[in-house]
């Protein structure tokens, strides 16, 4: 999985766009805990808040439901936005050496050039270029629109994540060998999974796949970082303005 260009990221955020009516998005960010036989001396490492032995993938996903980037291997205990900000994409993200676009106007808006974002879920920090839905109950109109529009864009990794267990069968079941092996049978059929879907297209007929055979990371809030405040409340507003789509109300 090559670092994207420039040209690369523009074409995801493209691509995001084109199927999920979400702009300047680079994409998808999630965790997954991926059920593993507990290693001897490993005491409670690798055992999750659903109790059970796993080892964490977290990923990065495009809109054609491929793995931009992963960082497999954090012990089963960690939560989502600790492994991503250890991980080799949340490094570089943070120390910004990861290449991004120049900011740009959002389609049909001329006002401010705005960043190329991330979007998660809300386990992860609100950052100027990863952006997580409003939090709390009693959200004004905008922000509920807001939070389903990241949602229907931030489904794709959740969807990726049903195809390659689907995919990939030894998913389905608790991995017997050793950790560093795990590791590579893991990033394997990841790698095997892009590659298979540039061969056979991009068939959304298994966007609904399931994903029993791994379970969510438990969501963790760590508060919202300032400097992302101003960008989500941008694309709220935006959302309600040129960027509306017909559907977006009847759907919160």
């Amino acid at each position: 999985m090559p670092e994207p260009t420039k040209e690369m990221w523009i074409e995801i955020a493209n691509t995001f766009h084109t199927k999920t009516n979400f702009p300047n998005c680079l994409g998808a960010i999630d965790g997954k805990h991926i059920r593993y036989k507990n290693p001897k001396n490993a005491g409670s490492l690798y055992f999750n808040y659903k109790k059970f032995f796993s080892i964490v993938l977290m990923a990065a996903v495009d809109a054609n439901l491929s793995f931009i980037a992963i960082d497999v291997g954090a012990y089963g205990k960690e939560g989502d936005s600790n492994v991503f900000r250890e991980s080799a994409l949340g490094v570089k993200l943070y120390s910004q050496q990861l290449k991004l676009p120049d900011p740009a106007n959002l389609p049909d808006d001329i006002n401010n050039p705005q960043p190329f974002v991330f979007i998660g879920d809300e386990a992860f920090a609100l950052h100027t270029n990863l952006l997580r839905p409003y939090p709390g109950r009693g959200l004004t109109l905008t922000r509920k629109v807001f939070n389903y529009r990241l949602s229907r864009a931030r489904r794709t990794v959740d969807c990726a994540f049903g195809v390659l267990a689907n995919k990939w069968r030894v998913l389905h079941t608790p991995i017997q060998v050793e950790p560093e092996f795990t590791d590579i049978i893991i990033k394997t059929c990841c790698i095997l999974h892009n590659f298979v879907r540039r061969r056979d297209g991009f068939n959304y007929e298994d966007n609904n796949a399931e994903t029993n055979s791994m379970d969510d990371i438990v969501s963790v809030g760590t508060g919202a970082r300032t400097q992302g405040t101003q960008v989500r409340d941008y694309f709220a507003n935006y959302f309600m303005g040129p960027g509306a789509v017909p559907f977006q109300f009847a759907n919160i």
